[in-house]
């Protein structure tokens, strides 16, 4: 945790740096994520979601340790360095059993942040913002940080009995849904300087209470409202006139930036305006996972274009029939039966991003992948569906393969990223 530490050190010294940390648990966004890592000889910080790895299992099917171990054989697989893996855990807190009392919910939390620690992740976003039942809605500033405070002494004990770095933390109040709105927005509040200095002095007071001053100081990152957002259809861009009062107020704030969830399909020059304005923590999930999508769909089209219906693997249909079939992960997200196709594949919120480790959609992945790499298509299908891929193939940056392809249809999304947090990323030349 150095490396975010010496960074925020660096932003607040008044240096426009900052790090973008991907949520997903996608291997093959987890290799571009890697890959654009190297090429930038950067460090690459991951992030697992409360709900998608925790104690048991989460939909991933992966524990804390589990999700370490996954990523570790990726980085090796890759060639990429473990000093340079940063491990975080979001929204760690009790996201999982809102449906449950709060001294039960908050006592499963105890388990998942001390499992996230003892298993290595040093990031950690304390998110007790949720009401619990029973709770009040909205749950009190003063209740979200006493039990933030709680699960910091839980972590903190975790990371004495598991030795190495010490933990480094994210708190707040405000704290976007994960994965994007559920319903349609039309505009946002960014969070007032007041209700942010309010979040940081009761939080502060409640980890002297607890006696976690020193634990405090490693408090590097408070998540605030920027106004950025998206919905199912629509994203709301930052506007950095609106974010003004509040980008100035951090500046007082030592030790302190903001980290910005929900910026997922931000433009770059938005990107490099959050970084500049202190939010120097940049939150991707979704925006990866819909590249990936874009990506395979356009894989399909040419697949289907290029050997015809019969002989393809059926790539969509697959994916949308599973989906259907299961609807778990979507049904109380898209209500519009009308528009039911349309946002199970093109929704923004990315439902589907759940989907991919299924078995009928993986086989019908690697059949789709094994016909193009036994009948290569033609360029002028890829300049039809996949131009960006099509010019670097052309200009002899990438290979006509489905698996880079596809790994490269992600990293040009987090290059966005990349560079809006500072660094210079060299050609596609370069890393071949």
């Amino acid at each position: 945790m150095k490396v975010l530490l010496d960074l925020v050190q660096r932003h607040k010294s008044g240096v426009p740096v900052g790090i973008y940390s991907v949520c997903s648990a996608h291997p093959l966004v987890l290799q571009a994520a890697l890959r654009v890592g190297l090429e930038n000889d950067a460090p690459v910080l991951i992030e697992a979601t409360s709900n998608q790895v925790n104690q048991d299992g989460g939909y991933t099917g992966m524990t804390p340790a589990d999700f370490r171990r996954f990523v570790e054989s990726i980085a090796a697989d890759v060639g990429f360095p473990l000093r340079r893996l940063l491990l975080g855990g979001d929204h760690l807190g009790p996201n999982c059993w809102q449906g449950e009392p709060a001294e039960q919910a908050m006592a499963k939390s105890a388990v998942l942040i001390e499992q996230y620690v003892t298993a290595g992740f040093r990031k950690i976003h304390l998110d007790c913002s949720m009401s619990c039942a029973g709770d009040p809605v909205p749950l009190p500033d003063a209740t979200v940080a006493e039990r933030a405070a709680l699960l910091c002494g839980v972590a903190e004990q975790a990371w004495r009995q598991a030795g190495g770095e010490a933990p480094v933390y994210i708190v707040g109040t405000e704290v976007p849904v994960p994965g994007g709105a559920h319903e349609e927005l039309d505009a946002l509040a960014v969070t007032s300087s007041a209700a942010a200095q309010t979040t940081i002095a009761v939080h502060r007071a409640a980890f002297a209470a607890a006696g976690l001053d020193e634990a405090w100081s490693r408090v590097v990152g408070l998540v605030v409202q920027p106004g950025v957002e998206f919905d199912h259809n629509k994203v709301i861009d930052y506007l950095p006139d609106a974010a003004t009062e509040l980008s100035r107020f951090i500046e007082s704030q030592q030790g302190l930036v903001f980290e910005a969830h929900s910026t997922d399909y931000q433009t770059e020059a938005n990107l490099k305006s959050l970084v500049r304005d202190h939010f120097a923590i940049l939150k991707v999930g979704p925006g990866v996972t819909f590249a990936l999508r874009e990506t395979l769909w356009a894989l399909a089209d040419i697949e289907r274009e290029w050997l015809g219906a019969d002989a393809s693997s059926d790539f969509k249909n697959v994916v949308l029939t599973v989906m259907k079939q299961q609807p778990e992960y979507w049904h109380k997200y898209y209500c519009d039966a009308e528009r039911e196709r349309y946002d199970l594949q093109y929704s923004l919120s990315d439902r589907m991003r759940y989907y991919w480790p299924h078995p009928e959609i993986q086989r019908a992945q690697a059949a789709l992948f094994a016909n193009l790499e036994r009948d290569v298509p033609p360029l002028a299908l890829l300049s039809q569906y996949l131009p960006d891929q099509y010019q670097a193939i052309r200009d002899g940056r990438l290979r006509n393969l489905p698996g880079d392809i596809l790994n490269e249809g992600v990293a040009k999304v987090l290059r966005q990223y990349m560079h809006a947090s500072g660094a210079s990323a060299p050609t596609l030349e370069s890393t071949q």
